[in-house]
């Protein structure tokens, strides 16, 4: 999976960029941002804006968050404090503005917000069934080709046994997928933290209710596609994100898991129509007050982009008023 999606030919150096085969949040609409501006703002401000602010995105892509964030905030504070980086193996884009960093890992001792859009899921994960013999792991060739190998290892079996309870009902069949390197590497991003917030949005389930049969799959060309490790395609699959925030723990002064129908709304992007009135009075500012609502409620739908997930975590801060209960 490492090598298929990060290696030398792997998907994710694709000259395309992932953005040539499906969409996220990010490619679905500019509110997107202006929440994640949002949030920042709201962060230094519990931070006491300091002398300089750390927007990180990890997992990047071609850069499209960052780029949408300055363009939203323009020449606006805290713009004169601002350090943007962004965190991605691929190579840094053509054109990508010189005021955004790149980077191969989240730079430590900041302060400010890193946020992690769908990077978790493609965080390599082992996978684990239940044989004839008992728990084995999934090896995997590069056309697709599958066998059961050895046992899961005691930390694979330990998490396994915390994390993923379905799994000791020991169905001939059953998967499981091993969160343990996401729990590493969420870990160590929060890690990075002097003081500030950490974000993870990703599609999540939580310890009571793992699919019995995993959500490893592929994507290729805006569909979904057989989960093959050849470079061609995406591989993806759920993230425990009550494990991650385990994981984190240590580092962290608070925690809190939502929605991201919850997150969005609770950062002023509600996707409720204009009052008709408007149309007759100003048919211009309606229409666009009509398509924001349009773009707000993709954002937000519970059964498509607003059922993501979205762990945050701070670090010597207070949590912002729009993640208060």
């Amino acid at each position: 999976m490492d090598r298929a999606l990060y290696g030398p030919k792997g998907f994710y150096r694709r000259p395309e960029g992932p953005a040539g085969h499906f969409r996220t949040s990010v490619h679905a609409s500019p509110l997107f941002a202006a929440a994640v501006l949002r949030l920042l703002r709201e962060v230094d401000d519990a931070l006491g804006r300091p002398g300089q602010l750390c927007l990180v995105d990890i997992g990047a892509g071609r850069g499209e968050l960052l780029r949408a964030v300055l363009d939203a905030l323009g020449t606006e504070p805290p713009a004169e404090r601002l350090r943007l980086v962004a965190v991605e193996l691929a190579d840094r884009p053509d054109g990508l503005p010189e005021q955004i960093e790149w980077l191969t890992r989240p730079p430590a001792g900041i302060s400010g917000l890193i946020f992690a859009n769908e990077w978790l899921d493609n965080v390599p994960c082992d996978i684990a069934q239940i044989g004839p013999a008992g728990p084995r792991l999934v090896e995997v060739a590069s056309d697709g080709a599958e066998r059961l190998a050895g046992e899961p290892d005691d930390s694979q079996q330990a998490w396994l046994e915390h994390w993923w309870p379905t799994w000791r009902t020991g169905l001939l069949g059953e998967r499981a997928e091993i969160g343990l390197m996401r729990d590493v590497a969420w870990a160590e991003a929060v890690g990075t933290l002097t003081a500030g917030a950490a974000v993870a949005v990703d599609y999540a389930h939580a310890v009571d209710t793992r699919p019995p049969f995993g959500t490893l799959t592929g994507y290729a060309h805006g569909r979904e596609v057989p989960p093959v490790p050849d470079g061609e395609c995406d591989l993806t699959a759920h993230v425990a994100l009550d494990a991650c925030a385990a994981a984190a723990q240590h580092a962290a002064s608070w925690g809190v898991l939502m929605d991201q129908r919850t997150a969005l709304r609770r950062l002023g992007i509600d996707g409720g129509r204009p009052d008709l009135a408007q149309a007759s009075a100003d048919p211009l500012g309606y229409v666009r007050a009509l398509s924001r609502a349009s773009a707000a409620t993709e954002l937000t739908d519970p059964a498509g982009l607003g059922r993501f997930g979205w762990l945050v975590q701070g670090v010597g801060m207070p949590r912002p008023a729009s993640l208060e209960d």
